[in-house]
C-alpha cells in the first residue's frame, strides 16, 4: 500500500525546489510529488532528473505533477493529474499499467470517474483554504470528507484517498478518523524549522504511533 505522507514540492527556482525536496527526504518523508509550474522545459527536465536521483537514493516514490510526458521520459514512478489536466485514461495509455497515476478530486462524482478510468489514488480536497493553489475548488472540511467517504462505502467504491489543502499537524487525527488513507502537504513541511520533529509526528499520527 502507498505511503501515507506525501510531500508536494515548493520553490520558485530549481535550486529551491531541490533543497526543499532534499530536506523532506532527509527528515523522513518517502513520497515526493514534484510540482514546478510554468517553467522552461529544459529547467524542469533537469530538476526532475536530479529529484529522481535523490528519490532513488532515499528509496522514495517520485511522482511528477501534471506532466505525463516528462514522467514517461525520465521513468518516474508516476504522475499526479489535476482536474483540468490530461485525463487519467489518456495518461494510462501513455504510461502503461505499472506506473502510479493519482488524480485530484473535489466531489464523489470526480472520484467515481477517476476510478472508472483506472486511477490508483485520489488527492481529495481542498480541506481548507491554502495559498499554495489558485482557483481553489469548494472547501470540504471534515464534514465534506465524511460525506464523500460515506457515499463511497454505499456505492462500494474503494481507492486510497489523500486529504490535501492547508492541513496542519492538529488536523491529522480527526482527518484520519474520517477514513482517508493519508495526507499530502506542502507549505507545512517547507516552512517548518523543525522538519525532523514535524515529519516524525505526522508519521506517528498517520500510522497510529507505529514507528516506521
Amino acid at each position: 500500500m502507498y505511503n501515507k505522507l506525501q510531500y508536494i514540492s515548493q520553490g520558485e527556482s530549481a535550486e529551491e525546489q531541490l533543497y526543499n525536496i532534499h530536506q523532506a527526504l532527509d527528515n523522513g518523508c518517502d513520497w515526493i510529488q514534484m510540482r514546478f509550474k510554468h517553467q522552461k522545459p529544459k529547467k524542469t527536465f533537469a530538476l526532475a532528473e536530479a529529484v529522481k536521483f535523490l528519490c532513488e537514493e532515499y528509496l522514495a516514490n517520485f511522482i511528477i505533477n501534471d506532466d505525463v510526458h516528462l514522467a514517461e521520459q525520465i521513468a518516474a514512478d508516476g504522475v499526479h493529474l489535476g482536474l483540468l489536466d490530461m485525463s487519467v485514461a489518456e495518461a494510462r495509455t501513455i504510461l502503461g499499467k505499472t506506473k502510479i497515476i493519482g488524480a485530484t478530486a473535489n466531489t464523489f462524482e470526480n472520484i467515481v470517474q477517476h476510478v472508472n478510468n483506472d486511477c490508483d489514488y485520489i488527492g481529495l480536497g481542498p480541506f481548507q483554504y491554502t495559498k499554495t493553489k489558485t482557483n481553489l475548488s469548494p472547501i470540504l472540511g471534515f464534514e465534506g470528507y465524511r460525506n464523500i467517504i460515506s457515499k463511497m462505502k454505499e456505492a462500494q467504491v474503494e481507492i486510497p484517498l489523500y486529504a490535501i489543502g492547508g492541513i496542519q499537524l492538529e488536523d491529522v487525527d480527526i482527518l484520519m478518523r474520517t477514513g482517508i488513507h493519508g495526507i499530502a502537504v506542502s507549505g507545512l513541511v517547507t516552512k517548518s524549522d523543525q522538519k525532523e520533529k514535524l515529519i516524525t509526528e505526522l508519521n506517528e499520527k498517520l500510522y497510529g504511533n507505529v514507528i516506521i
